[in-house]
């Protein structure tokens, strides 16, 4: 009998290289494809390595192009018009389970296996194919791929989603694959993970400095350009003022920048579009669940209900700390992703 093929998304790191380890032990024809995405090559070789280790073929593929067209570019975007993007969700979306997905399938793979900790896995009774939290809560990624289809997460493997960190390194030292490990950066293309300084040196002249003012409107000093501050940001205000003071909104129109106290960061309700569902097509109706509203945070208590079929409301039992335009929100279920959006704004 035929073995089926899988392609494992090969980034360089001791997590996809251990995933292919775990396939090739179920069985599979396993090979791995290496994305070049900007500049930095410095993953290539120890995928290279892994896949030499491992005895599998390896691909490279050059996505550079549409990496900046549907990553860069809208992080940036976004950055100067005062939101927060989140790039790994559109990363996971257009490249890891777009592009690299068709060049998966076109070298005749059945699945694509990343090394996400999460589980996807398909739900005879439902029929769909469902997202789940990683057993490894500290390294849980399901937030970052909310936004996949039914027909990408019907590619999709995870292997890692039932495992913990430690039983990872174990499997990789066995198999001489320990020096891998690394810390990542928290955004792959931007350099030290300032992301100010490369807005700065891409975006100078459309980064302008303002005013920084209070909610009444009363100019307390001057920013350096929008992109250089956050909702919820303390450090770098430059001002004084008996009680701490933090970012609470950005008016790109007006060029400002407004702060507050510590309670004018606390928020109930936020509005959120470019839905994505994955239990289920459309919301219909209003539903309980806990959401999130960053990476690497717990979820809270809440309420969803529609506004169209591309908008809802979220209701928090209880107000969120500094909630951020551009971010991602998750909705869960428990151990299941319902789905999530893009947040517009808070109150």
């Amino acid at each position: 009998m035929e073995k089926e093929r899988v392609a494992v998304a090969m980034s360089g790191g001791v997590d996809s290289a251990v995933a292919a380890v775990l396939l090739i032990d179920e069985g599979y024809e396993v090979f791995g494809i290496t994305m070049v995405l900007f500049s930095d090559l410095s993953h290539l070789n120890n995928a290279r390595r892994v896949c030499d280790i491992l005895n599998i073929p390896h691909y490279v593929v050059d996505y550079t192009s549409i990496f900046k067209e549907k990553v860069i570019d809208p992080f940036c975007s976004e950055y100067l018009a005062g939101r927060t993007p989140n790039p790994c969700v559109a990363c996971n979306k257009f490249i890891k389970m777009g592009v690299l997905l068709d060049k998966a399938l076109d070298e005749g793979a059945t699945y694509l296996a990343t090394g996400h900790y999460t589980k996807a896995e398909y739900d005879p009774k439902g029929e769909r194919y469902l997202l789940y939290k990683g057993k490894d809560r500290t390294k849980d990624q399901s937030y970052l791929l909310w936004s996949l289809s039914q027909g990408q997460l019907s590619y999709l493997k995870t292997p890692l989603g039932n495992m913990i960190k430690s039983e990872v390194l174990k499997i990789a030292k066995e198999k001489s694959l320990i020096e891998l490990e690394s810390e990542s950066q928290e955004i792959c293309f931007i350099p030290d993970d300032d992301y100010r300084i490369f807005l700065a040196e891409k975006f100078d002249e459309f980064i302008m400095p303002g005013d920084i003012v209070d909610k009444k409107g009363k100019v307390l000093g001057r920013h350096k350009g929008l992109p250089f501050y956050t909702i919820g940001q303390r450090k770098g205000l430059g001002i004084s003022n008996e009680k701490p003071l933090y970012v609470v909104g950005l008016i790109k129109d007006n060029n400002i920048v407004v702060v507050g106290e510590e309670d004018d960061l606390l928020k109930l309700e936020l509005t959120a579009s470019n839905l994505n569902f994955i239990p289920f097509d459309f919301l219909d109706k209003e539903i309980k669940v806990e959401a999130q509203i960053r990476y690497n945070m717990s979820p809270s208590l809440a309420k969803i209900s529609p506004i169209d079929d591309d908008k809802v409301i979220v209701k928090f039992n209880k107000r969120q700390r500094a909630i951020a335009p551009g971010q991602s929100i998750v909705f869960y279920d428990g151990e299941k992703v319902l789905g999530g959006g893009i947040i517009d704004f808070a109150s």
